[in-house]
């Protein structure tokens, strides 16, 4: 026999309320508040243990470990729901008007909507924690694999998936969309005039182009402090990692390869700090370098960030 039908009216409920209300399953389910205090806790109770002891030197490597857990967790439910998903469409292409055919739609239905429930659910816990380990350490957690659909932080994009969604133009969660900036920088370039100018030129770039994604290689110094804008400002970012293992000392050069086969409508660079103690006797930082080099030589506008204040002058 056909389940029994329940309304519910969800109207008054905010987006994720109304998402569990409408699984109609009688036991509670937390709150979007209570899981964001879950991840906060999570990370909070981490740090208290291991910050200003011996782990302290491994601090990074355990909370970012522990949010990476979280997001396996994630990839997980989405592939479940995703499986689902394609069961249901079956189902539906093989419907044959029965009441036995009806139900199992309804259930297959019902299980991915459980199991997209679960993932925003788990998402909102390790967004949470990322964003309790950012303030906590001024770090910026991102993946190693994958992406990172939406979020209350920016939305992070593997550079392999963005390359397959610009050449079929999908406009899913992969497209890094058509205003791509690239962006490389020194892992020297880290002090308080870095990070001004940094932040100067990003918020510039977005002015220019409101749209705009962020493409890096997510490598310590001044892009790590662009990422940590591209977290605050909620704009995408694409992590071009460098393979060290596939391409050795090439792998930093390599990476910008795959920077510009983004088709960036601007590159950034800054190849040394502007502190002046950090950027004595330094030379400038080859890849940012090269990266520039190749941009004009594919007429792509490139900018060249300097000490002055104002507006980045084209190099």
């Amino acid at each position: 026999m056909r389940p029994p039908s329940t309304f519910f009216n969800t109207a008054d409920l905010d987006g994720f309320d109304a998402r569990t209300a409408a699984l109609q399953d009688p036991r509670p389910h937390p709150t979007e508040p209570q899981l964001v205090q879950l991840g906060r806790a999570l990370l909070g109770e981490v740090l208290d243990t291991v910050l200003g002891g011996a782990l302290e030197d491994h601090a990074v490597t355990i909370c970012e470990t522990l949010i990476g857990g979280l997001h396996a967790g994630v990839q997980r439910l989405e592939r479940d729901a995703d499986r689902e998903r394609e069961r249901l469409a079956g189902l539906l292409r093989d419907f044959d008007g029965s009441e036995v055919a009806d139900v199992d739609l309804q259930e297959a239905k019902a299980r991915a909507d459980a199991m997209d429930v679960a993932a925003e659910a788990l998402a909102f816990v390790r967004d949470a924690a990322a964003e309790s380990y950012g303030i906590s350490t001024g770090e910026v957690w991102s993946p190693w694999r994958g992406s990172v659909r939406g979020g209350a932080t920016a939305a992070q994009l593997d550079a392999q998936a963005a390359l397959r969604a610009i050449e079929v133009r999908r406009r899913d969660a992969a497209d890094p969309g058509d205003a791509v900036v690239a962006f490389r920088a020194s892992p020297r370039s880290d002090t308080p005039e870095d990070a001004g100018r940094i932040f100067d030129a990003l918020n510039w770039a977005r002015t220019q182009h409101p749209d705009m994604s962020l493409a890096l290689t997510g490598a310590k110094g001044g892009e790590r402090i662009a990422k940590r804008w591209a977290q605050q400002k909620g704009v995408r970012l694409v992590l071009a990692r460098p393979d060290f293992e596939r391409f050795g000392r090439a792998a930093p050069f390599r990476a910008n390869d795959q920077l510009l086969a983004l088709q960036p409508v601007c590159v950034l660079v800054l190849p040394e700090s502007l502190g002046l103690a950090a950027q004595a006797g330094a030379p400038p930082f080859g890849p940012a370098m090269n990266l520039a080099e190749q941009a004009q030589a594919r007429g792509v506008r490139c900018v060249r960030i300097g000490p002055k204040p104002g507006a980045p002058a084209a190099a």
